[in-house]
């Protein structure tokens, strides 16, 4: 096959000064290993790359039993070399391998193009697995499994077993990562090898370590009961082989504020704050109060609220005095409301009319509407011959015309005037 140009600014450029400089073959793109640091929301160089090759054998899965698709597959096998192993089955896996979305994989398909054919070409036989001999071997990426680094070193407790088959190592598989070992929990220890703080070792043979929880308040113990503890954890002590809680507040180590009592609790203690009436204090309620707060007056044990209403306090007219917890406040009296300052009586607004609400233009409309209503039923009468209702219905109708010519007549004399 005659080489292609490679896609992309940067292969390109190396392409052609290969091609001016009359080299044997392309310069081989080698990707830099990792910064230490790398963006979190950014997926490693190396798992990137396997994401690529994963994608490119399930092609290959895909493309297993297709052919040239020209019809006579027999005659263009044998002319045209296998499809098996052709450049057409080649493109065609290489055009699905990214998604399109997938930003990192296409940058990283445009590096590798290159390599890829040439394992596809010249490397299967000799190098069959293609995420050893593209990811770790040719572009360093990736690092065999239980090491990590640019040296591919092994991790804390070997790279067989890495962190002792009990954690994770930080960057196992890749060319970047410190390989600290992140163990689960119960393990400890810079391979996972020894039990975490507040477990103990139940099992141990020499490829396995079974670690199990201690008692409760026990940091180090010999086993699960609460006379095995060795060291205890903080808030307790240690008495005969047990963790004994160690009461703060009998103790003077807590440390809680002016107007906040202490409370002990296992392994522990809290800061409460004392009731309303109380300005410092000893515990809960009223009657643990070391001094009153204003307003509150100390009777027998307790501090209890002062009622300021039975003395003169709301020297305001109409005023009258609500009593509150620790204080009072001046209202005014049933049937006034205060108005800047003053309690005024209240003024109870007349009972409106029917039609108190309507503007004059729709008490006219209404008017109108009535008198019409009669106008039809005089009308109606008039039309069966009746003389009296006749009369009526003639009387009305002029009255009417005469109320509308006057209305019409002065709005036209005002507008004339008004210059409209």
């Amino acid at each position: 096959m005659a080489p292609r140009a490679p896609r992309g600014l940067a292969p390109a450029l190396l392409w052609g000064l290969s091609l001016f400089l009359g080299l044997p073959g392309p310069v081989w793109v080698q990707l830099s290993p990792p910064p230490k640091s790398s963006s979190p929301t950014e997926p490693h160089p190396c798992h990137t790359c396997r994401g690529l090759v994963d994608s490119f054998n399930k092609g290959l899965e895909r493309t297993i039993r297709d052919n040239f698709g020209g019809g006579n597959t027999a005659w263009e096998e044998e002319k045209l070399s296998k499809y098996k192993d052709s450049e057409t089955r080649l493109v065609e896996v290489l055009e699905g391998v990214c998604s399109k979305s997938d930003f990192e994989c296409h940058r990283l398909l445009e590096l590798s193009e290159e390599l890829v054919e040439s394992w596809w070409f010249h490397k299967q036989q000799e190098a069959p697995d293609l995420f050893q001999w593209l990811c770790s071997d040719s572009l360093k990426l990736c690092c065999p499994s239980g090491t990590f680094g640019p040296s591919c070193l092994p991790c804390p407790g070997g790279a067989e077993r890495p962190c002792s088959g009990y954690g994770q190592c930080e960057g196992e598989g890749t060319r970047g990562g410190s390989g600290h070992c992140d163990c689960q929990a119960g393990y400890g220890g810079e391979a996972c090898g020894q039990c975490g703080l507040g477990y103990f070792e139940a099992q141990r043979n020499a490829s396995h370590l079974v670690c199990s929880a201690c008692f409760g308040p026990c940091a180090r113990c010999s086993g699960p009961e609460e006379s095995n503890c060795l060291q205890c954890k903080k808030g307790w002590a240690l008495h005969h082989l047990k963790c004994v809680d160690i009461d703060e507040c009998g103790t003077e180590r807590a440390s809680c504020g002016a107007d906040q009592f202490c409370v002990n609790t296992e392994g522990s203690y809290e800061c409460r704050d004392c009731a309303k009436a109380c300005l410092g204090c000893m515990g809960a309620g009223p009657g643990r109060c070391k001094k009153c707060s204003p307003g509150y007056q100390q009777v027998g044990s307790k501090c209890l609220d002062v009622d300021e209403c039975e003395m003169a306090v709301c020297p305001g007219e109409n005023e009258q005095c609500e009593n509150t917890e620790g204080s009072y406040r001046c209202v005014c009296a049933e049937g006034y409301t205060q108005i800047e300052g003053v309690c005024v009586k209240e003024q109870i607004p007349e009972s409106a009319g029917f039609f108190s609400e309507m503007t004059e233009d729709e008490l006219v409309v209404l008017q109108q509407m009535f008198f019409g209503v009669i106008i039809c039923a005089l009308a109606t009468l008039a039309a069966k011959g009746d003389l009296v209702f006749t009369a009526i219905f003639i009387g009305a109708v002029a009255a009417m015309t005469g109320y509308w010519l006057s209305e019409r007549s002065d709005r036209v004399l005002e507008g004339f005037i008004k210059g409209r």
